[in-house]
């Protein structure tokens, strides 16, 4: 994690892997709760928490979906199908 979070670009967190975005989310937690930090610094960690957080939902929710159609396979064969946690919203 750079000395300043709050100017790292969105991009780098969607390219981070679910163990990745947690533990770096976990760390960004932790400093936040240690405190004495200045409000920028404060600030900058706060917004990269929620970019990290997102990433984990998302990549939580795609994970849901594909065991979700993994289990809705009519045949009765488990067969893994690429899926988006877009497609679950245009399902419902």
């Amino acid at each position: 994690m750079s000395d300043q979070p709050g100017t790292e670009a969105a991009s780098d967190v969607a390219a981070l892997s679910f163990d990745e975005a947690l533990l770096e989310l976990q760390r960004t937690v932790a400093e936040l709760e240690q405190g004495g930090l200045p409000l920028e610094r404060s600030i900058g960690l706060y917004e990269r928490g929620v970019a990290l957080h997102e990433r984990c939902a998302a990549l939580l929710g795609e994970a849901e979906l594909r065991v979700q159609r993994l289990l809705e396979r009519s045949s009765g064969a488990l067969e893994a199908a690429e899926a988006h946690a877009a497609d679950a919203a245009d399902g419902e």
